[in-house]
């Protein structure tokens, strides 16, 4: 769940940063100005490009220290997205020391360590970010998504007030909030959370998942079947959101519909009760 979000999200470096700086005989060079446009993430059906394109410009060396930083973060947040945390983390860290005043790679090696579940490093990385950038919003919400992650909710919470202060029109941010308002029983206003984030982006199962937590702890069963089904609708394989659903299917009578949603829901995700049980919400019999 990632904001980075669930419930998370990485920023790419500003195109305009490299593009203002090449230079009139450089922008005239074709394959350096392709290099620049994949390096900047233009080509989003795979991470190789972005790779491609920030090694070309790395390697050549032509540029200033501020701009192959942004390379190096660049390429950076490629290789997070394959998955490749440790090489992320590498670029990142060369980043930050041919710019050491540049936010970015402490937010984003941040992200790396929290998908390597090193939460305290993570933390510590958004911080320093912060203290570079206090209005970098993206640092304050992925702060939160580890906090999150460490069941620190007070602290998820006030991260995420921070996050939508300071940008507001960010679907997971809403919906980050939603999620842990669901969690600690804030149930109104985790509904009016997600009800935002699904305004700002209509096609987000994270912002119907966590809708529909808060409408099973309320007790609303069908709203909480009409979030899960909409999430499902996006995510078949979400789940948080077939168990959920099963549960409510399950308090309407429903025995078929519902051992069906929390058998599919246990083969995807082995733990998904237990996780449910730290909700407070248990398997139960249907209510006739």
């Amino acid at each position: 769940m990632e904001f980075g979000v669930k419930r998370g999200a990485f920023s790419a470096a500003a195109s305009a940063l490299i593009l203002m700086s090449l230079g009139g005989v450089a922008v005239a060079q074709n394959s350096k100005l392709k290099d620049v446009e994949l390096c900047n993430g233009v080509d989003r059906r795979s991470a190789e490009p972005q790779i491609r394109g920030c090694t070309a410009l790395i390697e050549a060396g032509k540029d200033s220290s501020q701009l192959l930083a942004i390379a190096y973060n660049n390429r950076g947040n490629a290789y997070i997205r394959k998955g490749e945390y440790d090489r992320a983390i590498e670029d990142f860290e060369q980043s930050m020391k041919l710019n050491p005043n540049y936010a970015r790679p402490l937010n984003n090696r941040g992200v790396a360590y929290q998908k390597k579940g090193e939460y305290d490093r993570a933390i510590k990385d958004f911080d320093d970010s912060i203290k570079l950038n206090a209005n970098y919003a993206s640092a304050f919400a992925n702060r939160a998504a580890t906090y999150l992650a460490k069941g620190d909710h007070d602290h998820a919470v006030r991260d995420y007030h921070e996050a939508i202060r300071l940008n507001p029109k960010v679907e997971a941010m809403w919906s980050g909030r939603c999620w842990v308002r669901a969690i600690i029983g804030k149930l109104q206003e985790a509904v009016a959370d997600c009800t935002e984030a699904i305004r700002l982006e209509p096609n987000t199962a994270a912002a119907f998942d966590s809708r529909g937590l808060a409408h099973l702890k309320m007790s609303q069963w069908d709203s909480a079947i009409e979030d899960y089904s909409a999430a499902l609708g996006i995510n078949p394989k979400l789940a948080s959101s077939l168990y959920g659903r099963g549960l409510a299917k399950l308090k309407k009578g429903d025995t078929t519909g519902g051992s069906s949603d929390i058998a599919a829901a246990t083969a995807i995700e082995s733990n998904i009760v237990e996780i449910f049980g730290h909700f407070g919400l248990q398997q139960a019999e249907p209510v006739h």
